[in-house]
């Protein structure tokens, strides 16, 4: 019954979002349902099968999500490669090596471009509904996403360098970041719970559990006699929480305990009873109003500046332009 009411929720939500973004009038939830009604299906399908072969990949396409919206809107420029005319994104510092799940945005490419029988669905599109449907599959809620973006001609690392937030900044930082991109408080604190799922690099938290004040001692020192050593171990993985293959609320659980893996995700609960701190405790507590804000604001990120209309371009190769 949580789940149905989510979802109506969230439908409501869209609807205002729709009013007061003009951005996002240009999009739809049933974009697809007459040009290629299998198109969905068959991206849950493919993504079903990539986390089944690996849980970590849901993080990794969730993550492509907002690396690609953070720059230069929802476009899909972070999934090109490097040509003659410009560096992408993918060298950036935020994803060199990082950024992951590039082969299944791949196949679910062609996939779809096999069951549309032709060359209808934007990479754009593709990256926000593997977003969603990874959320879903391990264990959120299952979002209406608004779709009719379309494809970038070009990509910036620069613009990638300037644009995605670090896991060292403080919370003023974020903040500025967020709000750079047309996103607010709440937000910021929604929309990082993704870091519910998936890894990070010991390289992004040694400072932390080195120097940081605001944090567990024994957290710290687990870690630092364990998987992230004061040298050496850069690409160490540690669980970003403990429940680091499924969706739910225990990254704000751990922020409360001053548990939180990066600088940023400390920075959201302080102990100072600010806004910030409000959400995390109610994130925590309450499961339903995570998942249902979290929607909202993912929705909301999802109309950053899409192309539309005869904007852009869709893609045959998700890698490289037409």
């Amino acid at each position: 019954m949580a789940s149905v009411k989510s979802f109506f929720i969230v439908s409501l939500l869209i609807a205002v979002s729709s009013i007061l973004n003009p951005a996002s009038a240009h999009l739809s939830s049933d974009f697809y349902k007459k040009i290629c009604p299998k198109a969905l299906p068959e991206i849950k399908k493919v993504v079903q099968r990539a986390i089944r072969n690996e849980t970590r990949i849901g993080a990794s396409l969730l993550r492509l999500h907002f690396h690609d919206c953070f720059v230069n809107g929802c476009d899909g420029s972070v999934l090109l490669d490097d040509t003659a005319n410009f560096t992408g994104e993918k060298t950036s510092l935020a994803n060199n090596n990082s950024a992951r799940g590039f082969n299944v945005i791949d196949d679910i490419k062609s996939a779809v471009n096999r069951v549309c029988k032709g060359n209808v669905v934007s990479c754009a599109d593709i990256v926000a509904v593997a977003a969603r449907d990874s959320v879903a599959i391990l264990g959120g809620l299952d979002y209406p996403v608004l779709l009719g973006r379309r494809d970038a001609r070009t990509a910036s690392r620069d613009a990638a360098n300037n644009n995605l937030p670090a896991p060292f900044f403080n919370f003023s930082q974020l903040l500025s970041n967020f709000q750079a991109h047309g996103l607010n408080l709440k937000d910021l604190v929604a929309l990082s719970g993704s870091h519910t799922l998936g890894f990070a690099k010991c390289a992004t938290f040694r400072n932390r559990i080195n120097n940081d004040t605001n944090i567990d001692p024994k957290f710290a020192a687990s870690l630092r006699a364990g998987v992230c050593p004061a040298s050496g171990g850069d690409n160490n993985l540690q669980p970003l929480d403990a429940t680091s293959g499924r969706f739910d609320s225990v990254y704000y659980q751990a922020l409360l305990k001053k548990k939180g893996l990066l600088h940023s995700d400390q920075e959201l609960f302080k102990g100072n009873r600010s806004q910030s701190d409000r959400l995390v405790q109610r994130y925590s507590r309450n499961r339903l109003a995570f998942d249902i804000d979290f929607a909202h604001s993912i929705i909301k990120m999802g109309n950053i500046k899409p192309l539309t209309g005869n904007n852009g371009e869709i893609r045959l190769n998700c890698r490289k332009i037409n």
